[in-house]
């Protein structure tokens, strides 16, 4: 457990946070991703433009630039804010006007899309309605739904039974196993919990889930058996939505913000995943402020976040 004590942000810093955080995050892990641990720059190293001489994926796109998991979080919060509430239609359009025509997505240019959200946008396109889209069998457990879900617990007004509820649900478009949908459910809280100011948000989040959860046996047996997984786990920041939780947590847990997306990027493979949870987290715990300046002035695409972020704070 990290020795780090968080300072104490203002509520708007956090929401503010939140949102820059997971960008940033992203952003910054774009370059490494697909990488194994062993081949990346040392932890000092890893920036938004690599060092020189570091082969980079995405050589095609500019740095700063987010990945799908920045595009669909954006969407999720567009969506909530013109609805009003989550319209699993209406996002499920979303999805499809960014996969056909890349909306928010920086340049218009989509250039990485996860397997299972390809997949279930291409049944939508089809005619699948959008709830039952998203695959149901035991290996569709990427964390693409988790990925994009921070907006729905930074937009949420309601109670921690409807955050979870909601939390399910934007899950099944794209992610439709309960695995996938409860890990989406304990990061919304752990989310709240922090924007809450909460000192250990993380265990405050995992009591709240379990009292939610006591009267919905499948739903238990996930939360217990599947996603706490017992200490011997070891966080390797793959794409699997359990490990992409844990390493996030790890990663949160090692320090402020810049170091922790660090150690998130350091573990390889999902690299802007793993830093965009991280980021999305970590931006809330310790307020926009602390999100590296060199990182916000380095993102491009802010004149699509800034005025749904503008929006968002309207609402805190």
């Amino acid at each position: 457990m990290s020795l780090f004590v968080p300072s104490s942000p203002s509520y708007e810093a956090r929401i503010a946070g939140g949102l820059w955080g997971l960008l940033v995050g992203d952003a910054v892990g774009v370059p490494y991703e697909f990488c194994r641990p062993e081949v990346l720059p040392p932890l000092h190293a890893l920036e938004m433009i690599p060092p020189a001489g570091f082969s980079r994926a995405h050589r095609e796109i500019l740095p700063g630039t987010w990945s799908d998991d920045g595009a669909l979080a954006l969407a999720l919060l567009a969506s909530l804010l013109d609805c009003g509430e989550l319209d699993l239609h209406d996002y499920a359009k979303r999805l499809v006007a960014w996969f056909d025509h890349g909306e928010y997505a920086v340049d218009r240019r989509v250039f990485d899309c996860g397997i299972q959200t390809g997949r279930a946008i291409q049944a939508m396109l089809t005619g699948t309605p959008a709830p039952t889209a998203g695959p149901t069998h035991e290996n569709a457990n990427g964390n693409g739904s988790l990925m994009r879900v921070l907006p729905l617990a930074l937009w949420h007004r309601g109670s921690d039974t409807e955050l979870v509820r909601d939390a399910h649900l934007q899950s099944l478009i794209t992610h439709g196993h309960l695995r996938a949908q409860v890990c989406c459910a304990l990061y919304c809280l752990w989310a709240r919990r922090l924007l809450d100011g909460v000192p250990d948000a993380w265990n405050e989040a995992v009591s709240g889930l379990r009292k939610i959860y006591s009267g919905n046996g499948d739903a238990s047996i996930e939360l217990e058996l599947h996603v706490l997984v017992d200490k011997s786990f070891t966080a390797t920041g793959t794409g699997y939505v359990v490990d992409c939780l844990h390493s996030a947590r790890m990663a949160v847990e090692s320090g402020p913000y810049e170091l922790a997306i660090k150690t998130a990027i350091a573990l390889g493979w999902d690299t802007d995943t793993t830093a965009c949870v991280t980021g999305g987290i970590a931006g809330i715990r310790d307020g926009v402020n602390a999100i590296p300046q060199r990182w916000r002035q380095g993102l491009r695409g802010k004149e699509i976040a800034a005025p749904l972020l503008a929006r968002l704070l309207m609402r805190s």
